[in-house]
């Protein structure tokens, strides 16, 4: 589907000079002499380039629907990763990079969305939140009080993440995959 320059947005999937890109950031300008332009900072799916581009409203440009499959994660074979299709039994490897930081919250038998394009994957979307263990938090400072008073905490995936002072050791919590903040107590 082509689209016009100025219609961009994040989180497109764009292709451009071959090559599949997702768009990160967008600044609209209008210079004072001459026509609007739309700035466009995006990302290579296939290689990780980074790019900055600048489209004009008269430039079109395609975009392209990824195909989404649920799968779901069996296990690490040394630098790649063991994903099941849901439908099909399947299974695929991925490098670990494809997930980027992302990859420590995987757990055993978690189910992801794998965005295909050419029947290829590009990207690996985990659930926003996940549970995790805290294996290790440092003890309370007296006195520290002040409800915005977070402590430093290692899960039982070895991410660290500050957690409020009445979170201990053994404590299942809820945390945002991308954010690496802790979100709550696990329910």
């Amino acid at each position: 589907m082509k689209i016009s320059g100025v219609d961009i947005r994040p989180g497109n999937i764009l292709e451009y000079e071959g090559g599949i890109w997702k768009v990160a950031k967008i600044q609209h300008t209008q210079p004072g002499k001459g026509g609007a332009y739309m700035q466009v900072e995006m990302k290579n799916l296939q290689d990780g380039r980074k790019t900055n581009v600048r489209f004009r409203s008269a430039d079109t440009i395609e975009r392209v629907r990824l195909d989404q499959k649920e799968f779901q994660y069996l296990y690490t074979d040394g630098d790649s990763l063991v994903f099941m299709d849901k439908d099909t039994y399947e299974q695929i490897n991925l490098p670990t990079d494809l997930l980027g930081d992302a990859a420590a919250f995987l757990q055993d038998g978690m189910d992801v969305t794998l965005e295909l394009w050419d029947e290829k994957p590009i990207s690996v979307a985990l659930p926003e939140q996940v549970e995790a263990t805290i294996v290790e938090a440092d003890a309370v400072v007296k006195g520290q009080t002040a409800s915005s008073s977070y402590k430093p905490a290692v899960l039982d995936n070895g991410v660290r993440v500050m957690v409020p002072p009445h979170i201990e050791s053994g404590t299942r919590i809820v945390v945002d995959v991308y954010e690496r903040t802790y979100v709550g107590k696990a329910g």
